[in-house]
């Protein structure tokens, strides 16, 4: 039973908190202040009722640190590694720097909702990355509820959440990907990094792999190799052997051509190491390739013998260079030609050109703009051909929710109709437009991809379709 002491002038209420200590004593819990006795005895036997109804927090579990909380909470997500880094970045960045001294136990909704705002209206905090952070600081503030840090979370739920001023959510702005786009992409990625980026922007384009996906695309997942030469490297692929059996009977040069996305390039979050994951969302497939696609990757493929299908421009890995930056940049928002410039050496005046002299680039439609609005395109490409929703989806690495996704299934049928679809937007292109490949590349123009073009345009225009 709580009971009351006077201190003074004032007094304090002291009541058992219903837990013992290691050697076996009540722990007593106690507030003062109190000027009013009654007052003081009604709060301790609040209190006492929030323990028989398991709603207690005592003042010692409440006082923790948000820093504190956040040092650990991280780890008891079981999430991916991307995920993870992320949160963590989050909390170091926007939640211990405004809550980091704050107990868990005294953040109030009022501050909470304070805080959204001023996060808002933050001009490096988008509307998406602003959600994503009030997401993670929604899930601490119901773990600490969890662990007896608080008693309800100070994050409003429902209707509540949805308090205050209406304001439509941005919407990025995007124009439809036309053809004649990705092809000037694919002439700026050959003049500026080779055939490598020629075949990687049409690749994109026909397949709508991620960006990373594409980094970590192997030789032996690739056609013309693959399905035969199929690693089955993956341990958590515990079908491996039954899926591999499947795709032998689907895919392969004289099947349907395709590559398997098994793996994407990131870096551990601890190390900052560059290692092989699995696709986002354990996304992993097969992409069947229209014809044209094959043949650009089976002559990339003869053109190296490189474990990767794509590589840099210094030959390494993709994924240790800066893509967007050093690669997409010029490439999508076009350049000036390299310019001659002054330098001393030996002691004599030298006007010199870069190691890597290049022609003008000129800008497309995607200049400022991201890389992964061409896998946007591809989306889009496939709905405007009408293709079942299933297989588009399964082909963009998504699952689709609910019945229908638990009976849906992607048939030979319809790898067959995207293929055909995706080569006939091709074949369009080269009969409308007549398009013809850039003056130059880093070196000189590939002679077998010269070939191929002038090959490909002649047979489009000979058939008259």
């Amino acid at each position: 039973m709580a009971y009351v002491e006077w201190r003074g002038r004032t007094c304090r209420v002291v009541w058992n908190t219903g837990v013992k200590d290691d050697r076996g004593k009540w722990i007593y819990d106690q507030k003062g202040g109190f000027t009013d006795e009654v007052v003081a005895k009604n709060y301790g036997l609040d209190r006492e009722a929030d323990i028989r109804n398991d709603r207690y927090v005592s003042r010692r579990d409440g006082a923790v640190l948000m820093r504190d909380y956040c040092r650990t909470w991280p780890d008891t997500q079981h999430v991916g590694h991307l995920r993870k880094k992320m949160i963590k970045s989050m909390i170091r960045l926007y939640i211990v720097p405004r809550w980091g001294e704050t107990a868990v136990g005294d953040i109030k909704p009022s501050a909470y909702r304070e805080w959204k705002i001023q996060l808002k209206s933050a001009p490096n905090v988008g509307h998406r990355y602003g959600e994503e952070i009030l997401t993670v600081f929604s899930m601490l503030m119901d773990d600490a509820v969890d662990d007896g840090l608080r008693a309800s979370s100070p994050v409003p739920k429902g209707k509540q959440a949805r308090r205050g001023k209406y304001k439509k959510k941005p919407r990025e702005r995007k124009r439809e990907m036309r053809i004649e786009d990705v092809h000037q992409l694919a002439c700026n990625a050959l003049t500026f990094w080779g055939l490598d980026g020629f075949v990687f922007v049409w690749t994109k384009a026909f397949t709508g792999m991620r960006p990373a996906e594409l980094y970590a695309l192997q030789r032996v997942y690739s056609h013309p190799a693959w399905p035969a030469s199929d690693p089955l490297d993956d341990p958590e692929e515990k079908d491996r052997e039954e899926r591999h059996a499947d795709d032998l009977e689907r895919y392969g040069p004289d099947l349907m051509p395709a590559v398997r996305v098994q793996w994407q390039h990131q870096r551990h979050g601890e190390t900052g190491e560059l290692g092989l994951f699995a696709p986002k969302y354990e996304s992993q497939r097969a992409l069947v390739l229209p014809r044209f696609v094959a043949e650009l990757l089976e002559m990339l493929l003869a053109s190296h013998d490189g474990e990767y299908v794509f590589r840099s421009i210094t030959g390494g890995l993709l994924a240790n260079a800066n893509f967007s930056y050093y690669y997409w940049r010029p490439i999508a928002d076009g350049r000036e030609p390299s310019a001659e410039f002054e330098r001393t050496r030996l002691g004599q005046r030298q006007t010199v050109t870069s190691r890597r002299p290049l022609p003008e680039l000129p800008a497309t439609a995607y200049a400022r703009k991201r890389l992964y609005l061409v896998r946007h395109g591809h989306k889009e490409w496939l709905d405007e051909d009408g293709h079942s929703r299933i297989a588009v989806e399964t082909r963009m690495g998504h699952e689709v929710a609910g019945v229908e996704g638990l009976y849906a299934n992607v048939t030979v049928a319809m790898e067959r109709a995207i293929m055909a679809s995706l080569q006939e937007r091709f074949e369009r292109f080269l009969r409308e437009q007549k398009p013809g490949l850039p003056d130059s590349s880093p070196t000189s123009l590939p002679s077998a991809l010269v070939e191929w073009w002038k090959q490909q345009v002649t047979a489009v225009q000979q058939s008259g379709r």
